[in-house]
């Protein structure tokens, strides 16, 4: 059973909220670390200890002996993630439990798992290497682990590939159909072998001689945040700022990513906003929490949301307020945590270990 957000906590003002949350971190010390993601409200940011992407924040938090207590102000696999990787005496909360993510829910494991059996009866299973993305919930990269997968981030996806390409004759990704899509054109893969997994047709809506060649079999998700932009929005925005340069995460569609000048994931384009010289105009395709974020922060460099007044924002991302930080901080001897089951945690701590032999 979730906690509910109590009254008191919902009608209290900004001011009071920071103070509380600023005299519970302090009676907590040490014992306690605040992570958020980088889509995370700016007045959210502002107290975390890290701010960063999911894998990068969960190890940051597991390499911290002293920490008893893990806040994640994320979303559910964010905070999955954290506790698989945590020390066995940390304890992950994130802050407003009904913060999901509808790409990670595309891909539910009893679809992958009919998926798989598909594989096994056309006999190429045991040449496919499942390949899942951070963005999964823990059974999904448990059924990855276990089945002589890894997880990938959108930094390392392009080693992800080449890694299980060296392992087997085939990769099954998921759950974003872009980010795949992007990844294996740029590694090389013939787009003829790059086919789409439908989970809601008959065998994916795949004929045998497909699957068996394919190179590449892709699940049909999306982030659909990122799916907002399209290459008129880089139009438009070059024809207004002929200086710009445009900068997309690739979990935008592959027309989108043909035509920015970089791709990359948050902490790539984190790190391009910083490096950029003053005067420098950056339209970005990605979150506008992030981008408002990066905005207020280098205030000398112009900033914009490449999709104007579409407003990509995630609405889970952006359910986590400083009501939902107070409350978890007070009460987080009394607060739900999340706890990944000990049996789904090994295969899934597998697959995330394995990320360590990706290529550099």
């Amino acid at each position: 059973m979730f906690n509910a957000l109590p009254q008191e906590y919902r009608v209290a003002p900004p001011e009071e909220l920071r103070a509380r949350i600023a005299a519970a971190r302090e009676q907590l010390g040490s014992r306690l670390t605040i992570l958020a993601h980088h889509y995370q409200r700016l007045e959210v940011c502002e107290f975390a200890d890290h701010i960063g992407d999911s894998y990068g924040l969960s190890k940051i938090a597991a390499a911290m002996p002293e920490v008893d207590y893990i806040v994640f102000c994320g979303v559910h696999f964010m905070a999955e993630s954290a506790d698989i990787l945590a020390q066995p005496d940390q304890t992950t909360f994130l802050p407003n439990p009904l913060a999901g993510c509808p790409m990670a829910d595309m891909a539910e494991v009893a679809d992958v798992m009919e998926a798989w059996a598909v594989l096994n009866d056309l006999g190429v299973a045991d040449r496919t290497i499942p390949v899942s993305y951070m963005n999964t919930a823990a059974g999904l990269k448990a059924f990855t682990g276990k089945n002589g997968g890894l997880i990938c981030t959108s930094s390392n996806a392009n080693g992800a590939l080449e890694w299980s390409l060296s392992r087997g004759d085939k990769v099954f990704f998921f759950p974003d159909e872009h980010l795949g899509y992007n990844t294996a054109v740029r590694f090389g893969v013939p787009r003829e072998r790059i086919v789409f997994w439908d989970f809601a047709e008959d065998q994916g809506g795949l004929t045998d001689e497909q699957i068996r060649e394919a190179t590449v079999i892709l699940w049909k998700g999306h982030c659909h945040v990122h799916t907002n932009f399209s290459p008129e929005h880089i139009d438009q925005m070059r024809e207004t700022y002929p200086d710009v340069r445009i900068i997309v995460h690739p979990e935008c569609p592959p027309a989108v990513v043909d035509k920015a000048d970089a791709f990359g994931s948050t902490k790539f384009i984190t790190e391009y906003c910083e490096s950029a010289p003053a005067g420098a105009v950056i339209a970005i395709g990605t979150e506008v929490n992030l981008i408002n974020r990066m905005a207020h922060y280098y205030p000398d460099k112009t900033i914009l949301e490449l999709s104007g007044q579409t407003c990509a924002v995630c609405a889970n991302m952006y359910r986590t307020t400083l009501n939902d930080l107070a409350f978890c901080l007070e009460r987080i001897d009394d607060f739900k945590p999340i706890r990944v089951p000990e049996h789904i945690k090994a295969d899934a701590r597998l697959a995330l270990e394995r990320m360590l032999e990706i290529p550099k």
